[in-house]
């Protein structure tokens, strides 16, 4: 997904999430539908709700479901590869100790492997926290504007209707501080963890 650009990627998922999308046509051509009406017919009957019987799509654009799935799919990559990259260098020979010295497999990964992976979760959080702080283009186009997130918020005192670009600096520079202050954080506790990783 990271060869593909950004907005390539969100609009993919707006094809896939649409009304007459590919998830909604697969739905439709397993019968899915058909049943979800049926079952609504039974339990109207029998329990004298009035549950719709002509349901022929799920709506899944313009709900903070699709803004989610749309986030973890653009962002996840970068949580990814920072853990990988740590684990791939995690010496074999310190696992083998471990299990020579009576650790099960759950043991091994409390004991052993997450410890010595913490540096690339830690950087993964950072590499995360950033770009999905800002985004604005994710909960526009797969939430239909009704998701706001900060980068939204943000988008709109400078071109939306309530153009106040004062208030738009001071929310971007309050924001850029609690991005300063939280990579300050990791940043310490990745030096711990990089400490106790040499040790």
């Amino acid at each position: 997904p990271m060869w593909m650009n950004f907005l390539l990627r969100t609009y993919s998922w707006m094809f896939l999430l649409e009304r007459n999308g590919f998830i909604n046509n697969i739905l439709g051509s397993l019968g899915f539908f058909n049943l979800l009406n049926g079952l609504n017919g039974v339990l109207n009957g029998a329990f004298g709700l009035a549950l719709p019987t002509d349901v022929a799509y799920i709506e899944f654009l313009g709900t903070q479901g699709a803004v989610v799935l749309g986030m973890v799919y653009n962002f996840l990559p970068f949580m990814i590869l920072p853990i990988f990259s740590v684990i791939e260098k995690i010496d074999p020979r310190v696992i083998e100790a471990a299990q020579d010295l009576g650790a099960n497999s759950q043991q091994v990964f409390r004991k052993v492997i997450f410890p010595l992976s913490l540096p690339g979760v830690l950087s993964g959080v950072t590499m995360v926290f950033i770009p999905s702080v800002s985004t604005f283009v994710i909960s526009r186009l797969l939430g239909g504007g009704t998701t706001i997130l900060l980068g939204d918020l943000i988008e709109m005192q400078f071109l939306g209707n309530a153009y106040n670009p004062h208030l738009g600096s001071a929310i971007s520079l309050v924001m850029m501080v609690i991005v300063l202050v939280c990579m300050g954080i990791m940043n310490r506790f990745g030096e711990g963890e990089g400490e106790a990783v040499l040790l």
